[in-house]
This record gives structure tokens, sequence and C-alpha cells, in this order.
């Protein structure tokens, strides 16, 4: 008997990969573990969830259970990977030990914790899975007296995913603040007016900005009295803000523990070449655990990759597992990725950016009003942002980069 394909992650890319694969082998075994329960749901739904009314159970699109049969999956939920023995192809969990055939790793990331000082540190959240989601869901609709206010949220960092809780905690009337060591959101992907129009969209609905500083202390708000719940947040420029939830959005961090104690190259991720290849032979990564290289190992020295980037979103996702799926079928399929714009779920000024490539000289350009472009020195355009509803000129932007 052959050994099986085994899939480590029941995230997008896990499942997608299976997805893939069976459409292009239908027979070879293939196994599942995962940490959860590994019911499938869209990732992207966890920061717009409360503005739709839904909640954890909601945003489950299939159980699990429905798809293992579906895909013919074995699937080994609430099993924790102990270790992976990429000599004798082999992943050692809290159930036994498996042999694989080929091994993918689409393990994620895990949200940044930053190191806060107070007696409920503790209590600060983040939310970067359905579980997470559960829990932030309890806590924020936790019963209160009717004619209660609805609950103080401070967000930590004012980036993609900090903005998008913002704007639906907001908008579904919960007081909310947003604390960022940047001068403006999304920074880091946004023209400065693209920026400052967010900014004014998102006050619009209540929203407080804290820029320039970081929390440093989280403590009840009442010596003691956890029952309350309220908090009392230090900034590091010495203001103190209240709130009865804190939850951070700092960024993620790929999950590369496993895969460095196997022997594999990691930097900011998992290192991949071309083919998703890792540097042990037979084990491939995707996802948010992965560093894209873009470029072969060279087997015959062993040289080391480095570079790459890592890709946080759905669509690269979507892509690799796609041409992974052919790789892992015999068909060698380098990964290419085209032109993949990410839509920021703010609909108090709906945001479509396609950011240039990291590193690349050039700067942005407002072209019309919700409209700017990002060109190289050789002027063309490299990536490009729009905003409100100027968002449905997406294809006809898309069309003018240059990859």
């Amino acid at each position: 008997m052959s050994h099986p394909l085994i899939v480590i992650g029941a995230g997008l890319a896990g499942w997608t990969t299976i997805r893939e694969f069976r459409k292009l082998d239908p027979d070879t075994a293939v196994t599942l573990i995962t940490a959860d329960s590994g019911d499938f749901y869209a990732k992207p739904t966890l920061s717009n969830a409360f503005a739709q009314q839904r909640g954890p159970s909601q945003l489950v699109t299939t159980p699990a259970a429905r798809m293992a049969e579906t895909l013919k999956v074995t699937l080994l939920a609430h099993t924790e990977v102990l270790a992976i023995d990429p000599a004798q192809n082999l992943v050692r969990t809290g159930q036994g030990e498996l042999t694989y055939r080929d091994l993918v790793l689409a393990t994620g990331a895990h949200a940044i914790r930053l190191s806060l000082a107070g007696d409920a540190a503790e209590q600060v959240l983040s939310v970067n899975s359905l579980d997470d989601f559960a829990a932030f869901h309890a806590r924020l609709l936790a019963e209160r007296a009717p004619e209660a206010a609805k609950a103080r949220v401070l967000i930590m960092g004012a980036g993609l995913i900090g903005c998008e809780f913002a704007n639906d905690l907001a908008g579904t009337g919960h007081p909310v603040q947003l604390v960022d060591p940047a001068s403006a959101p999304i920074a880091a992907l946004l023209p400065a007016q693209a920026s400052a129009e967010l900014k004014d969209a998102l006050t619009g609905l209540g929203v407080q900005w804290h820029f320039g500083t970081t929390v440093t202390a989280v403590d009840q708000a009442n010596a003691g009295d956890t029952a309350s719940g309220a908090m009392h947040v230090t900034l590091a420029n010495g203001q103190s803000l209240e709130a009865d939830l804190v939850l951070s959005a700092i960024g993620l961090r790929a999950n590369t523990t496993l895969p460095l104690a196997a022997g594999l190259q990691c930097e900011r991720g998992v290192l991949v070449d071309a083919c998703l290849r890792t540097s042990q032979p037979h084990i491939y990564a995707l996802g948010d655990n992965a560093q894209y290289a873009g470029q072969d190992w060279d087997l015959a020295t062993s040289a080391p990759l480095s570079g790459g980037r890592t890709l946080p979103y759905v669509m690269p996702i979507m892509n690799a597992a796609k041409a992974l799926a052919a790789t892992l079928t015999g068909t060698r399929t380098e990964l290419v990725f085209p032109l993949m714009p990410v839509g920021i779920k703010t609909p108090a000024l709906p945001i479509v950016v396609a950011p240039p490539a990291p590193g690349m000289a050039g700067e942005w350009h407002s072209t019309s009003p919700g409209i700017w472009q990002f060109r190289d020195p050789d002027d063309q355009v490299r990536g490009f942002v729009l905003t409100g509803t100027q968002t449905n000129q997406r294809m006809a932007q898309s069309k003018l980069v240059v990859l």
C-alpha cells in the first residue's frame, strides 16, 4: 500500500490544495491533520461578521466531515503535530506516527503578541482563526444590562485588519479607538491621501485615533475586579484610555517552529522555490507560513535560497494551491503570480489596492479623484489604489500594470 499525501493545516491553503489535487487525482490517499475542527470557513469574513450579524457557527460554510467525505480525505481533527522527520518521511502526532509520500505544510501564521505590562495584559485578544473569533464574539456580546452601552473596543494596530475590524465594530455601534505607531491608517500600503480619506471616513463612524504611540500596559480599571471587564490602557506617550476589550491587530508571523525543528530553511516563513518545494525532499509549503523565493533550489550545491516575499492574502493561496496540485500529481509547475488586487473591507470607504513589489523604486501619483498609480522611474505603472466609487475601475487599472 502506497503512503498518502499528508497535509498539515485545515485553513484555506490546506483545503484548497486538496480540492485542486482531487481534480487531478481522485484516487491517491490523502490525510489532513489539523489542531482545530477542520471546518471550512473564509478567514476574511472574520473582520466583517458583526455588520452581517453572523456569529461563529454562521461563518462555517462547510463542516469538516462533509469536506472530508466529498474530497475522500482521512481527517485527523484536534490532532497536534509533534515533529516531522524528513529522513524517514514521517510525521509524529499525538495520535501516533504517519508516513507520507509527500507532505504539504499549510500551517498558516500566528498573531504577533507584544509583551505588555499590567494585570489585564493576558486578556488582550487577537482574531486569527474561527476559534479566536468565537472567543472575541463571546466577550464582546457578553450579557449586559439592557440600558448599558455597547462594549468599548481599543484596537492595537491601524493596518488592514485593524481598520476592517474598526469599521465593522464602529458601524454596529461600538465605540472604537485605534492605536498605531504610524501617522496614518494602512500607511504601509496606501498613498498618504488615500490614508487620509480612510481616516476621515472611519472618524465619521466615531472611531478615535491615537497615532505615533503604542500600548505599554493593560490593567483592570478597578484593581482585582475582573467581573466588570473594564480596562485601563496606558500608552507610550503617557496617555490613559478606557476600554472593555483590547484587540491586538499588529500583524502575523509565520508558523515555523515545526519546519525549523525538522531542518527546513526558514526566514520570514518557510522558504519555498518556484515549485513550492522546501529545502527537504517531498515537503512543500504554501499560504501564510510560506516565503515565496520565486527561484529553484540548486540541488547540486545545496546553496540556500534567500529573499522572496510572504503573501497573506486569498488570491496568492488560490494560485499557489493550483500550481502545487499539478506538481504533486507529476506535472512540474512553477508558480507565477498574476496581478492580485486586494479589496479592503472598509465599507465607510471601499478600497482596492494592488501594491507594487516590495522595495520597488517609484512614487504614487494621483491621476483623478479616488485613483492613484505607483509609477517606477521609467514611468511604468507598477501598482494602483482605488477608493470609493472608483473601485469599479479595478479591471481597467489592472490592464495598465506592468508585472
